[in-house]
């Protein structure tokens, strides 16, 4: 039996996973984001550690036979996030996450310090990522960087917690800008440039080795065996392609979560930062990965529900399923960038924008330019991505909105590629999380990385292309019309 343990933005989940790929059972906690000014995304450590209490007191009412049986735990969890601790190794402030922009200015501040970092990182220095993270906190709170011993990543907080170890894995190292992406090993250079060195790093392991050991206490506790190794784990992205099987060059999926990913597995160690297309180590030795991130995907939609005033997510979707073709033509267009967007655009300053609403307009209306605004963000990073010379002949489809099945469809359209829905689509990064842990305590890639059965297979539709084709045209002058007033 093993453990996932997925730190999300909006929750965290707990799935327990037996050896012939069953899901035992799950439980989910969920989280809020901290706004306190706009741009900014915050998460106080203790409501992670809240959260866990909670998902693990759940599986322990539920399945105590399960957790008796544990033999291994795996962590993924919400990429680049800076945890400041002290000596004590007390948190110093909120985390601040992923797609927080307020450290724009200091993404040139680090590129000009340091000339050569898109060699060393193979990614271009964007406010989402870690390491200017920390130059903010050094520039507008040095009283609270005078204190810094540590950086940790959000997972990696929990697994202190829970082992008393500090470790990290390669995957979700490379989000810091801190890691030297080819050599798989820490860059002094880009350390001391933010004011850092080793000494404030957690040790670098790949995704499946052993970081440590739960403590008895948590062992007692949730009636666990008295020694059940952690893996290292992987940032979420790599653990959704570990819980989808995607393990071998040529393979890739979209992730429809919080954010929209799209994610291709290489041999080789391939940058493109020119194209604002990510170039990471995968969670598994030997491997890499190429990866286009919009910052806004699932959660778009749940804003445009709130916005609306209806009372489920499922409840409009079922608004917009029932739209006639020529209704959705008429719809607004959407720039889907609430929270600023990453590939193609690098601009941390970019907001979201209706554009061409009438009186006609109703909430079936902005909540299918919603879903057709994010499908045309992928069709950009898509764009990006092929001038790598990376595709896939299929792509896997994962995370909240795979549940979708009309943005399903609309996606394989929009990048004219076969789209598979597997079960337990949602719930890839859980997945991959606990099939690490089974990977640290002695399990093959061969028996644990096995494809999930795919449940749906979305074709591309000739007359939906040429509709997103032409939408996509008006879409990119759009962002170029308003890209002045980004300030």
């Amino acid at each position: 039996m093993y453990l996932g343990l997925d730190l999300g933005t909006s929750e965290l989940k707990a799935l327990l996973l037996d050896e012939r790929h069953t899901i035992v059972g799950t439980a989910h906690a969920p989280l809020t984001v901290q706004r306190p000014q706009p741009g900014w995304s915050e998460q106080h450590p203790a409501d992670w550690w809240s959260a866990l209490e909670q998902v693990m007191d759940t599986l322990h009412r539920q399945h105590p036979q399960a957790l008796a049986r544990l033999q291994g735990v795996g962590l993924s969890g919400q990429m680049h996030g800076a945890v400041l601790l002290d000596a004590r190794e007390q948190v110093l402030r909120p985390a601040i996450l992923w797609n927080d922009g307020r450290s724009a200015p200091q993404c040139q501040q680090l590129t000009r310090i340091v000339p050569s970092l898109h060699g060393i990182t193979g990614n271009l220095a964007m406010p989402g990522f870690t390491a200017p993270k920390l130059l903010w906190v050094q520039a507008h709170e040095p009283a609270v960087f005078a204190q810094v011993r540590r950086v940790l990543l959000p997972k990696d907080w929990l697994r202190l917690r829970l082992t008393g170890e500090a470790a990290s894995d390669m995957s979700d190292a490379s989000g810091t800008l801190w890691l030297n992406t080819r050599r798989r090993d820490w860059s002094d250079e880009v350390l001391s440039a933010c004011g850092l060195d080793r000494s404030h790093m957690p040790q670098l392991l790949e995704g499946s080795d052993i970081s440590g050991w739960l403590k008895p206490q948590w062992c007692q506790r949730w009636g666990l065996p008295a020694r059940v190794p952690v893996a290292a784990g992987a940032g979420d992205n790599a653990a959704s392609a570990v819980g989808t099987g995607m393990v071998s060059p040529g393979q890739g999926f979209v992730s429809l979560g919080t954010s929209g990913v799209i994610f291709l597995v290489g041999t080789e160690y391939r940058s493109a930062p020119e194209l604002a297309v990510h170039s990471f180590a995968h969670a598994l030795p030997q491997l890499w990965h190429q990866m286009s991130v919009m910052l806004s995907a699932a959660s778009a939609f749940g804003w445009v529900t709130r916005l609306t005033g209806y009372a489920s997510e499922a409840e409009l979707a079922a608004r917009v399923d029932a739209m006639p073709t020529g209704q959705r033509a008429q719809a607004p267009l959407f720039l889907p960038y609430l929270q600023g967007e990453r590939t193609p655009h690098n601009n941390a300053l970019a907001r979201g924008v209706f554009f061409g609403l009438n009186s006609s307009h109703e909430a079936a209306d902005l909540a299918y330019a919603v879903l057709e605004g994010v499908t045309l963000g992928l069709m950009d990073c898509w764009c990006a991505m092929g001038q790598t010379g990376d595709t896939a002949a299929a792509l896997t489809l994962v995370g909240g909105g795979a549940r979708n099945a009309t943005w399903a469809q609309m996606i394989s359209s929009g990048l004219r590629s076969q789209i598979l829905r597997p079960r337990h689509a949602h719930s890839a990064a859980a997945i991959g999380a606990a099939r690490l842990g089974w990977l640290a305590t002695g399990g093959t890639i061969h028996d644990a990385c096995q494809p999930l059965p795919t449940q749906d297979v979305f074709t591309p539709n000739a007359d939906e292309w040429v509709a997103l084709s032409a939408r996509s045209e008006k879409f990119r002058k759009l962002y170029c019309t308003v890209e002045i007033n980004y300030t």
